[in-house]
């Protein structure tokens, strides 16, 4: 189905989400139509963060929003839905779009699986009624299920779409870029060139692939390494809590844009508890690359300034490779929690693969090996 088709069908004019891989479609046709319009559309921070937007949206003009998201951001969104949107506190109305990752029956990433096989569950746990849209939905099926729907929202009470992989298409072009010169990459491969046996804790999304295939390429083994291949937002968190079990063990966390505004009260958590060998590395692209690209907010913030108000002990910046060497040297010298950003521009290889180990494996193999530390 054409994705201007679904959107007529939901007659809404104001969205706010986190992009999905599953929903690009609908995410490059909002950027196409609307890009970052704040009376239209805004990209936020994480899915709860957008649901607070929204029903602020509607308090204000008394219209119902959408909010779009991957399933895996249901997490986010149960406490704003139980504690504000139920129709037994404010009875907020809100259209919610969810990609269906991991559907029972469709071969995904591991992160995924389970998350797929309670999305309707969670749905019906919330008293969120919905619609399952595939390849062989209809405009007029759509049209007839928000008929229905729309006698819900009135009660204010609040509706779903849980979209299958390739249900929506848009045939409009949209190009996502940057002027960094750095590639992600080879920036990961000059981290690795300066971390020898410490471990690495990654985010989710292409880093950790990326991390993954340069081991090979070295022909190291991966136990060094523990790959957060869901869990968005959270690496820096898993990174700490391993600081302060092994506090004279230097660890490093490679981290993106995205994932650290996701959950950016990790930075001053880390701040205040100050473990003086993590080494937090942003890779900030200004986009939601792994997903699509759409843009984040980090182009227009002070991640450095915000980690100094934090309380990390060493802040810095990098935008070339020359700098970035500098910055990793300094930050093996220096007493932490050190934080680097370095700007990166948007893009990966087109063959890059996937880790060929399982994520209990990795994690295993990643245990064994820091039992042998310090």
């Amino acid at each position: 189905m054409q994705v201007e088709s679904f959107v007529n069908a939901l007659g809404a004019d104001f969205y706010t989400g986190v992009p999905d891989s599953q929903l690009k479609a609908l995410c490059n046709y909002l950027m196409h139509t609307y890009g970052t319009d704040p009376a239209h559309h805004v990209i936020a921070a994480n899915e709860g963060n957008c649901v607070a937007l929204a029903a602020g949206y509607h308090l204000a003009t008394g219209k119902v929003p959408v909010v779009y998201m991957q399933n895996s951001g249901q997490g986010n969104v149960i406490n704003p839905v139980a504690s504000l949107l139920h129709e037994k506190v404010y009875a907020i109305p809100m259209i919610f779009v969810l990609g269906w990752r991991g559907e029972p029956g469709v071969h995904d990433e591991p992160q995924h699986v389970y998350q797929g096989e309670v999305t309707l569950k969670l749905l019906d746990d919330m008293g969120i009624r919905y619609c399952i849209v595939g390849k062989d939905t209809t405009p007029d099926e759509l049209h007839a299920t928000m008929r229905e729907f729309r006698s819900l929202l009135d009660q204010g009470l609040d509706v779903a779409f849980v979209v299958r992989k390739g249900a929506l298409s848009f045939t409009g072009k949209v190009e996502y870029a940057n002027n960094y010169p750095m590639n992600r990459e080879e920036i990961i491969r000059h981290i690795v060139e300066v971390t020898g046996d410490d471990p690495i804790v990654s985010t989710t999304g292409k880093a950790s692939r990326e991390l993954f295939e340069i081991r090979e390429a070295r022909g190291q083994g991966h136990e060094r390494d523990f790959l957060t291949v869901g869990s968005m937002g959270h690496a820096s968190s898993i990174a700490l809590g391993m600081a302060l079990a092994k506090p004279q063990q230097r660890l490093w966390c490679i981290d993106g844009d995205g994932a650290t505004l996701m959950h950016m009260g990790s930075l001053a958590l880390i701040g205040a508890q100050k473990p003086r060998h993590l080494i937090h590395i942003v890779i900030n692209n200004e986009a939601h690359e792994t997903v699509g690209g759409m843009p984040t907010v980090a182009g227009h913030i002070d991640l450095v300034g915000i980690a100094r108000s934090c309380g990390y002990e060493y802040v810095a910046s990098a935008a070339t490779y020359e700098q970035l060497d500098t910055e990793l040297k300094k930050a093996c010298e220096v007493s932490g929690p050190v934080f680097v950003e370095v700007r990166c521009n948007i893009g990966a290889r087109e063959d890059l693969g996937r880790p060929t180990t399982t994520a209990r494996e990795n994690k295993e193999n990643f245990m064994s090996y820091v039992a042998t530390l310090n």
